[in-house]
């Protein structure tokens, strides 16, 4: 059985693009389906005001919970860009680095 994934888009009505990269990236944590059972998405887009000669745009804010398979919920850091796309290839980063280290420390 594999790590099933929800998605919650805030502030956007989200995209085809968006779901493709985030089911692309949860291929990533399918080596860790003996400890989680899920995770949750959220992808926000944060109205960015003029910053440092930068004209306002867009910022995107990626986040994710990971369920355990007992239930416990891992909190991964927000990861902010422009672009959806690194933000969300960043937050599974994230989300890789704190599994391994979460599994290292449960080895030990």
């Amino acid at each position: 059985m594999g790590v099933g994934m929800q998605i919650t888009y805030l502030g956007f009505a989200g995209s085809a693009r968006i779901e493709a990269e985030a089911g692309a990236q949860l291929v990533r944590l399918e080596r860790f389906r003996e400890y989680l059972s899920g995770c949750h998405l959220a992808v926000e887009a944060i109205r960015n005001g003029p910053f440092h000669g930068k004209p306002a745009g867009l910022l995107y804010d990626a986040r994710l919970d990971l369920i355990t398979r007992t239930n416990d919920l891992i909190a991964v850091e927000h990861c902010l860009n422009e672009d959806p796309g690194i933000a969300l290839r960043a937050a599974f980063d994230a989300a890789e680095r704190r599994l391994e280290q979460t599994l290292r420390r449960q080895r030990s």
